[in-house]
């Protein structure tokens, strides 16, 4: 292989890599963010169990503060933890192709790398 074939190649391979790394780190983002919704959720849910039959509560919809009744918000703070954890899921099923995408990636980069050091090594033996 010729040295612009090499270097146009192991161009194309590390941008490959690069992008691999761009979406493991919006993967990883966007698994804080959820982290840190479900911890929220999670705190909502346990002081909801404190209320009283006799004890408001109200939800903001738009500008306004609207009540709800206690029972209805304990579901919906239940289907946004299901949510959330379904999405926490996939998020790692994604983080864990992207790292095996990742692996793979980093493997053609070595051998490139052999290839290159194995041809000069030729070259320079020939001389």
């Amino acid at each position: 292989m010729g040295s612009e074939e090499f270097q146009k190649r192991l161009s194309q391979e590390l941008d490959k890599m690069k992008t691999i790394q761009k979406n493991m780190q919006k993967a990883m983002a966007a698994k804080q963010t959820l982290d840190g919704q479900l911890s929220e959720n999670n705190v909502v849910k346990e002081e909801l169990n404190f209320l009283t039959p006799e004890n408001k509560v109200y939800k903001m919809t738009g500008p306004v503060l609207v009540e709800q009744e206690i029972d209805e918000a304990k579901q919906n703070v239940e289907k946004r933890i299901m949510f959330i954890t379904s999405e926490i899921k996939r998020n790692d099923e994604v983080l864990k192709d992207l790292s095996n995408q990742q692996d793979k990636q980093q493997e053609i980069l070595q051998r490139l790398q052999k290839e290159f050091a194995d041809e000069q090594q030729l070259k320079s033996v020939k001389k």
